[in-house]
């Protein structure tokens, strides 16, 4: 079954927050999901935001960016995967768009997760809230956050601390998705080229493969 744009308009459309869980959901769903043009100023800007914090190799010859949300199942259950692709690869740049369009918590976790950034615990606070179950409360992201070493009361003050420049990344990270007319997460812009939806293994290699020109 195929789901379009307009079904997840309708789905949402005076549904709130909710709504974009949706929306998220369905897009989610979409593994073989058609390549969408979009302009390559937007697609520089994704990829090369000096703000946004890079996972992988920083000096990577190949950019990977995804759209994602803390509290997004399909970004969570395919975390571990992209990692280790990555990891595989050795020269790939990961950046991570937060865009949290689920609700106040997925707000918090962002906040926090770059806060952690002044305190050079990014990778950690990531990972350990990517490897939660999808939904999660205030509560729950400073018990996870805790366990992983990191205080949340600090990193909460460090993010305020630079609130400018971690409210300018998300911001221009929503005005991204918006000109690429996404509609939900997780969505991956590889190379020049964007692909909603989940993927596997078998679909992401072959798109790095692709971004590379070795097909």
């Amino acid at each position: 079954m195929s789901i379009t744009r307009r079904d997840i308009l309708a789905a949402t459309t005076g549904l709130g927050i909710s709504g974009l869980a949706t929306g998220a959901f369905l897009l989610s769903r979409r593994q073989g999901a058609s390549v969408k043009p979009t302009p390559d100023a937007v697609i520089d800007q994704a990829l090369h935001d000096p703000d946004n914090p890079v996972l992988g190799n920083q000096q990577g010859t190949l950019t990977v960016a995804e759209y994602f949300d803390y509290q997004c199942p399909y970004c969570k259950m395919g975390h571990a995967m992209l990692s280790r692709v990555v990891r595989d690869e050795g020269d790939i740049r990961l950046v991570m768009k937060d865009w949290p369009i689920l609700g106040a918590p997925s707000v918090l976790a962002s906040q926090l997760v770059l806060g952690a950034v002044s305190m050079g615990r990014y990778h950690q606070a990531h990972d350990a809230l990517m490897a939660t179950d999808a939904r999660l409360s205030q509560d729950q992201i400073h018990e996870v956050l805790n366990a992983a070493g990191i205080d949340p009361g600090t990193a909460l003050t460090a993010y305020r601390a630079e609130r400018d420049r971690w409210d300018g990344l998300l911001s221009r990270n929503s005005a991204q998705a918006a000109g690429l007319g996404l509609g939900g997460t997780p969505v991956f812009v590889i190379g020049g080229t964007v692909y909603p939806g989940a993927m596997d293994e078998n679909r992401l290699r072959r798109a790095i493969a692709e971004a590379r020109g070795q097909i």
